[in-house]
């Protein structure tokens, strides 16, 4: 005989569970914490150029995000679009950002009228990319920019190269074809606000093999963590290999002569040192990406950045919001006291 579980399938299907259900109690434990609903990525923004481009897709990009936000249960949206490839592009994107924000205010007026919904963006750090973005009028909408200070350099490169920089090389400049200390000078002399500058930083590392060391042609990119060229932070610096603190670009790298493999990446070292720019610029703070690949204790990127940076900074004492009420989720919309 068929025994029916606890709840019936109706009541099953009315209620969210796995990661979302997580989320949202993590948020209810700690009342600091915001989740962020982000859409796109390097894989997934093929699609913006053609949502972006007309009011009538722009407006449904806008209801369908702030839906699947009120519905989860998150704090506001990001937009990774990598990257808009024209000023055309670049002007729609300005106008997509616009109905998102206008959709927040309008649902947070309905529903939650003391609150302000995060409205953020992933940003390049490559002078091409966000020199055909209108800084200014993108700083006037959003709230911050996830500046991506990572990805300088890698298998797709001439010669090898430091791939997360703080500033550029005087000695060998073709290993830092881009530096984040340049990116930062041009977003602040374009008009954005510097406290809406988020410095991402990688938690992995970028591997170029059959080479001489930086500035100089390699031969393929070895193996990887997740993917040939790009290895976990919490696996480096691998057996063989001497980590290396270059303070002069901060960037730190591994060399090993006998395989010639090098391989650039961050440590605390250098997160010391952008955490120190950060404060120095008036940034608002730092990213990662991504959480799973750092160590624990005191050899965490994370942990190292909290104890240089956010103790003292008051970051995240606004409240999140946990009131949901029109969640197509029951218990979500219950705030999770049952199911």
């Amino acid at each position: 005989m068929f025994n029916p579980p606890e709840k019936s399938w109706d009541e099953m299907g009315s209620n969210v569970y796995g990661c979302i259900k997580q989320l949202f109690l993590l948020k209810l434990e700690n009342r600091q914490l915001k989740v962020v609903l982000s859409i796109g990525g390097a894989s997934w923004s093929s699609h913006f150029a053609t949502v972006a481009s007309s009011q009538q897709s722009r407006e449904l990009f806008a209801d369908s995000s702030v839906t699947l936000m009120k519905d989860w249960g998150f704090d506001g949206i990001d937009i990774d679009w990598e990257f808009p490839q024209s000023k055309v592009e670049a002007a729609d994107y300005v106008l997509l950002l616009q109905a998102v924000r206008r959709r927040l205010d309008a649902y947070a007026a309905e529903h939650a009228p003391s609150y302000h919904f995060q409205l953020s963006i992933a940003s390049s750090a490559g002078s091409e990319k966000y020199g055909r973005l209108d800084l200014k009028s993108v700083s006037d909408i959003v709230d911050c920019f996830y500046l991506m200070g990572y990805d300088y350099s890698g298998s797709w490169s001439t010669v090898t190269g430091h791939q997360a920089n703080l500033h550029p090389s005087t000695s060998a400049p073709e290993s830092t074809p881009f530096s984040t200390g340049n990116a930062v000078t041009d977003y602040i002399a374009a008009g954005v606000p510097s406290h809406k500058i988020i410095l991402g930083m990688p938690l992995y590392g970028r591997s170029f093999d059959n080479t001489n060391g930086f500035g100089h042609p390699f031969s393929g990119v070895g193996g990887g963590s997740w993917e040939a060229g790009a290895w976990d932070y919490k696996a480096l610096p691998l057996p063989g290999a001497k980590e290396v603190y270059d303070g002069s670009v901060g960037a730190v790298y591994s060399w090993d002569h006998v395989a010639r493999e090098l391989i650039s990446y961050d440590s605390p070292s250098s997160v010391r040192d952008k955490v120190a720019f950060i404060k120095a610029k008036g940034l608002g703070g730092t990213m990662f990406w991504e959480a799973s690949a750092d160590r624990t204790g005191n050899a965490s990127l994370i942990e190292t950045s909290y104890d240089c940076l956010a103790k003292d900074s008051g970051v995240g004492s606004r409240e999140n919001l946990v009131n949901y009420a029109d969640s197509r989720y029951n218990n979500l919309a219950g705030g999770m006291v049952t199911g």
